[in-house]
């Protein structure tokens, strides 16, 4: 077991299964709130999807006939936010972490969010918080997003994760995914929002991903005051991660039909094979 004063990473993914992808970080996430597990820092990828928001409806946010041309699942994570399209160009952190027990949306969207910044930074790059929860670089065509994120927490426990695009493939995210600039307006929400970029592209140069994983590690490491340790997912996560795919994930009652998180308890708690 990890000391309190270690932060455990986890570069674990499912890239040929966003579903199992998804069904591990709610695993994670319970696994953490269950005192099961220690502050983590997970770094993964998958295949083409489109990730939607606990609360959004998919026929809102999704170019069904796109996706179905270009072969994208369709995934609803258990965290609010908008909807995201992930490729294998597109790197997702998530830090999973014990923390005060009454941060808030300050902890989450000011100390957690302010780690993979300084991620940006280390390697070279002008990092800023846009919008609560967007992460936009200077380039020579002005602002432009290249992370958004989404959270959760419970008590004194905070999941943040998000995305960097790094060469995702961008007319396919454009195609795919709906934008209601009247939403936009709404919100109050700067039009930035949607002028996203691969960071590779829009400085010019390029970012390796090995790179990029080292330096959100060394970031989360420092703002956290912990040693980074690479471990393995345990045993508990990896069964929970089972039982969440087969109850919830792999349903279109989650993904697509935006049942409740409770509809599936039930049947999570029954598994016990």
């Amino acid at each position: 077991m990890l000391e309190q004063r270690e932060l455990r990473v986890l570069i674990y993914e499912s890239p040929d299964d966003p579903y199992k992808s998804l069904a591990f970080e709610e695993a994670m996430w319970r696994a953490l709130r269950s005192n099961l597990i220690p502050d983590t820092l997970r770094i993964w990828r998958h295949r083409n999807a489109v990730i939607l928001g606990y609360f959004q409806l998919a026929e809102e946010e999704v170019n069904f006939e796109r996706a179905k041309e270009k072969g994208i699942d369709i995934v609803r994570r258990f965290t609010g936010g908008g909807a995201v399209y992930h490729d294998l160009g597109c790197l997702v952190w998530s830090i999973a972490v014990k923390g005060p027990k009454n941060g808030g949306t300050k902890f989450l969207y000011g100390d957690l969010l302010s780690g993979f910044v300084e991620a940006l930074r280390i390697l070279g790059v002008n990092a800023y918080i846009e919008n609560v929860n967007d992460v936009v670089i200077d380039t020579p065509a002005g602002r432009r997003k290249v992370s958004g994120t989404a959270a959760t927490l419970a008590e004194n426990y905070y999941l943040l994760h998000g995305t960097l695009l790094v060469e995702t493939d961008l007319e396919i995210l454009s195609s795919v995914l709906k934008v209601s600039r009247a939403k936009l307006a709404d919100k109050k929400i700067s039009e930035v929002k949607y002028r996203v970029a691969n960071l590779n592209d829009a400085l010019g140069k390029r970012f390796h991903m090995s790179d990029i994983i080292d330096a959100i590690i060394k970031a989360y490491s420092k703002i956290l005051g912990k040693r980074a340790v690479i471990d393995l997912p345990s045993r508990e996560e990896l069964n929970l991660a089972r039982k969440l795919y087969n109850a919830k994930y792999s349903k279109p009652e989650w993904n697509l039909l935006r049942f409740p998180s409770k509809y599936f308890e039930e049947d999570i708690n029954r598994d016990s094979k």
